[in-house]
């Protein structure tokens, strides 16, 4: 259901989660997560745009979360990398439904709010936090 961007884009901000008190260079989050290099430097900047990470350019610079991970959503990282659309006028442009939706796509609908809401209320946080036998991502 989520691309590899969305995947890259959580890896990354749990990365900077679990070192709140450095900047993180590109390398560093690359090889750990293992985020190919440049598709990471396009995920940091939609990061960026979306007020989730602060960037720094230069000698000693690299990328830090802009606020604690505990007020961070998941969803917002989601929506910051390929934002979550809800179906809210037909799909098939049939002008007679309008913005009624036929009971398939609003029970497509009511899942896709579904989803958001779980995402909303999951903090990158908690996924630090998640007691597990691995650390907090794949591969990292």
């Amino acid at each position: 259901m989520f691309s590899q961007s969305v995947d890259y884009g959580l890896r990354a901000i749990v990365y900077m989660g679990m070192h709140p008190d450095r900047i993180c260079t590109n390398e560093q989050i690359a090889e750990t997560t293992k985020v190919p290099s440049p598709y990471l430097a396009k995920i940091l900047k939609s990061l960026n745009r979306a007020g989730l990470i602060k960037s720094q350019r230069g000698v000693g610079g690299g990328s830090r979360l802009s606020r604690p991970a505990a007020t961070i959503s998941v969803l917002e990282v989601v929506n910051a990398i390929e934002p979550i659309e809800t179906i809210d006028y037909c799909p098939l442009g049939l002008v007679n439904h309008g913005i009624n939706l036929c009971p398939m796509h609003s029970k497509l609908n009511h899942a896709i709010s579904a989803i958001q809401a779980v995402l909303a209320q999951s903090m990158v946080q908690d996924l630090i936090d998640e007691p597990s036998r691995s650390i907090p991502m794949c591969g990292g």
